[in-house]
């Protein structure tokens, strides 16, 4: 699946948004660095379907306050270390994949790991290459999901602590967004795809989420239609896309090419807009009230 260019919805950016694009578009303001982050979607099987994991974003975050994302962050140094055991495609091959160094890929995949732990409290490692943990409910594995998140251990000692690998097999690439030039804070995001664990359950473990839900992603895209929700370009997209694959399978093994895609920023008639490659359409900007 790739991107048309046809397909491409415009957004009007409002007020102190707009204000801002068009500081950095004449050039009186330099645009910020992207920092790397990963993203991972979570996925399951349910009677009605296809379901992704979603967490709405405390209101009282800096960066997409309200809105409903996959679990996810930015790299942290401690991510591209090598002493984390590792089963499944090597930092090589990932960076082959998203045209990378080893050292960045290998840092992005287990931020991918380590985020999805600490924002769903499922973990994508085993004992070996062949399995996986089986639960992470209990007290000993909250206490350890907290040490992740205070930084007081890394994923590197908490995977070899308890004697496991890292399963880079479970995860999918899916795409690569980098946070348009006008924006204050930007992010160049590997997006990935993975399966919910057999036995391993997802949490609403609070921190940066103000509530979590399993949800279709046609729902996600209709309850934003209704402005019921926030979506931001990247994950409404990923959405649609999820939604034409419509089961799991289709979703883990479809033919996927995964190049950076960067929303374009342009004045038009007195309005800044923002151009969304893969969307047809959007019900309110980005930064929109709700």
């Amino acid at each position: 699946m790739t991107h048309d260019g046809a397909k491409a919805a415009a957004i009007r950016l409002p007020g102190a948004l707009g204000e801002a694009a068009r500081a950095v578009l004449s050039g009186s303001e330099p645009p910020a660095t992207p920092r790397d982050a990963a993203t991972v979607m979570l996925l399951r099987s349910a009677p009605t379907g296809l379901e992704v994991y979603m967490l709405r974003r405390q209101a009282s975050m800096a960066f997409a306050p309200g809105a409903y994302v996959f679990p996810g962050g930015s790299v942290d140094a401690r991510d591209a270390d090598e002493k984390v055991a590792w089963a499944g495609p090597d930092a090589a091959e990932w960076g082959r994949i998203f045209t990378a160094p080893p050292s960045l890929a290998r840092a992005l995949v287990c931020a991918a790991v380590r985020e999805t732990f600490e924002e769903s409290g499922v973990l994508l490692a085993g004992e070996s290459a062949e399995s996986v943990v089986a639960d992470t409910t209990s007290a000993d594995w909250e206490a350890d999901r907290m040490a992740l998140l205070d930084r007081s251990v890394s994923l590197a000692e908490l995977l070899a602590r308890r004697g496991l690998v890292l399963r880079s097999d479970l995860l999918r690439p899916w795409a690569q967004w980098i946070t348009p030039v006008v924006e204050p804070r930007r992010f160049d995001t590997r997006f990935f795809a993975a399966a919910l664990p057999v036995g391993q359950h997802t949490r609403d473990v609070g921190g940066e989420a103000a509530e979590v839900a399993w949800v279709r992603p046609a729902d996600a895209l209709a309850a934003s239609r209704r402005s019921e929700i926030r979506l931001f370009p990247p994950t409404a997209v990923s959405l649609s896309e999820l939604a034409e694959c419509g089961d799991l399978n289709t979703a883990l093994t479809g033919p996927r090419r995964v190049a950076p895609i960067i929303p374009e920023v342009h004045e038009r008639e007195g309005a800044v807009w923002l151009t969304v490659p893969g969307l047809t359409e959007y019900p309110a900007p980005p930064g929109g009230a709700r």
